[in-house]
């Protein structure tokens, strides 16, 4: 997977999967924020180091959906996946 470092040096457009990451971080980030918890408080609480959580919330590092998954529920929130069939294009 690419990062988001390799993004900017191909000065390509992000895919729309790497755009729902970003959206999904943001959102994430936004909510620890709000939530008055620091990055070593929170990097802590979801067993991992304040500079790898770091290199996520700035985007230096593409996160899986596992560690996703592990930034939601440190949060008491849960990602939710849906499968629906493609707009046919007319």
């Amino acid at each position: 997977m690419r990062t988001w470092t390799d993004i900017d040096k191909e000065q390509t457009v992000a895919t729309e999967e790497e755009l729902s990451i970003v959206d999904t971080l943001s959102f994430l980030e936004a909510q620890r924020i709000k939530q008055g918890i620091t990055q070593s408080e929170f990097a802590r609480r979801i067993g991992m180091s304040q500079p790898q959580l770091a290199k996520i919330e700035s985007m230096e590092s593409m996160p899986t959906l596992t560690t996703l998954n592990k930034y939601a529920a440190g949060l008491g929130l849960e990602i939710k996946l849906t499968v629906a069939p493609l707009a046919m294009a007319q």
